[in-house]
């Protein structure tokens, strides 16, 4: 096949792009009917490897799944491009959906609108961990193993990055499969040093300048989002917990309820959950040092969220038919995937908790901040329930549940 020119790329990446609204089900659902259907771009059979490949990186896999493509059809070049246009247009939503949030997000009259869009976050969470469970937990194993997932984070604290670790090595080491197809493709060695050594050294530059100029604050956001970066397995949801806890109770830099407030405007806009991330970044940026703070921190947050995203894609694409054939690599995937779902079960509990209960504790007898009786909400409460009718009896969408119920919290604040 003749390989797109570059207008005709530009024009379809930019509408997927635009268009990529839904979370990565709705996204890939809307490459493939783009790259597969409606243009022999891709084979469905290149296309499925490539989803597959994706779902082993970690990062957002709709936004490598763009990039993949991009990839394959113009080199290195086309799937930057591809990669860009998936996330540009989001990214330019988000920071003027945080810069509002930040200036008028106090308000007693927002902060009761977004009560009512705190719960339908709350219920979003929870459609996608059903989503997540019936896909990934097959047989005791797979229920076990997101249990004591779910207890590790929610009982004793543990860290999610050790949580994911841990289950991938499980799954490599104890996981049943057949014996590995032989592959004899020749490993390109050379590319794949010199891709490692120049997008290495892109991710690390602005930390090593960071470092150089004293910025302390910049430098810890950077390493955290670059630490981040590397553990996301299974979606944005999977790392919200583990954000929420650094970003919250060990760094100070934003609430709890702006954390959901954040999730809730990134369900809004286009391109890969994972935004949520700039959102964070410029809320953090502009209570440390106001607008330049915040451009400052969101910049960085965004190149240190990517840059690794096309970094994975260049090094693996190469090696995609030897991956494909490497069980060991997929029985670890599986497992690290039903991990996931103690781990969205347990940003499912936590969000709740902090929309329903007005007040957290840390009990005499245990180390895990649960919720304070006398400071139950009942609005919250209604607010909750009202979304899940919404979504989950009446399939309403997220846009359409959040407005209707930031109008209901709104009303009831004026009554």
């Amino acid at each position: 096949m003749t390989a797109p020119s570059w207008a005709e790329l530009t024009r379809v990446f930019g509408r997927i792009g635009l268009l990529s609204f839904g979370g990565p089900a709705a996204q890939i659902a809307l490459m493939h009917r783009e790259l597969v259907e409606t243009r022999p771009w891709l084979t469905e059979s290149a296309y499925l490897r490539a989803l597959s490949l994706c779902m082993l990186l970690p990062g957002p896999e709709a936004m490598q799944l763009a990039t993949y493509a991009g990839w394959r059809l113009r080199g290195i070049t086309g799937g930057l491009l591809a990669g860009l246009l998936f996330v540009v247009p989001g990214a330019l939503i988000i920071a003027m959906l945080a810069f509002g949030y930040a200036t008028y997000g106090q308000l007693p009259l927002v902060q009761a609108a977004f009560l009512g869009i705190k719960a339908a976050v709350i219920i979003v969470v929870f459609a996608a961990l059903r989503k997540v469970a019936a896909k990934a937990l097959h047989g005791a194993q797979g229920w076990i193993i997101a249990t004591l997932s779910f207890l590790a984070l929610f009982a004793f604290g543990l860290p999610f990055p050790l949580v994911v670790i841990a289950a991938g090595l499980f799954g490599m080491w104890f996981g049943k499969s057949p014996a590995p197809t032989p592959d004899t493709t020749p490993l390109p060695r050379a590319h794949s040093l010199r891709t490692l050594a120049i997008f290495g050294a892109l991710w690390a530059a602005p930390l090593a300048v960071l470092l150089a100029l004293g910025q302390d604050f910049l430098l810890q956001l950077g390493l955290f989002f670059s630490k981040l970066a590397v553990v996301t397995f299974g979606g944005a949801y999977a790392v919200l917990a583990y954000m929420t806890q650094t970003v919250v109770q060990d760094f100070g830099w934003i609430t709890t309820n702006q954390m959901i407030d954040a999730l809730g405007l990134a369900e809004t806009t286009p391109g890969p959950l994972i935004l949520v991330t700039e959102f964070v970044a410029l809320l953090a940026g502009f209570a440390q040092a106001g607008l330049g703070g915040a451009v400052a921190a969101g910049v960085l947050a965004l190149w240190v969220t990517f840059t690794p995203c096309f970094l994975w894609i260049f090094l693996a694409g190469p090696y995609m038919e030897r991956i494909a054939t490497q069980p060991r690599l997929v029985n670890g995937l599986q497992t690290i995937t039903a991990a996931v779902v103690g781990v969205i079960a347990n940003l499912s509990v936590w969000f709740a908790f902090h929309v329903v209960f007005d007040e957290m504790q840390v009990p005499k007898w245990g180390a895990i901040p649960l919720p304070v009786r006398d400071s139950f909400n009942p609005e919250a409460a209604f607010l909750m329930a009202a979304a899940a009718i919404l979504m989950l009896v009446f399939r309403r969408g997220f846009v359409t549940s959040m407005l209707i119920l930031a109008i209901a919290s709104l009303g009831l604040t004026l009554v």
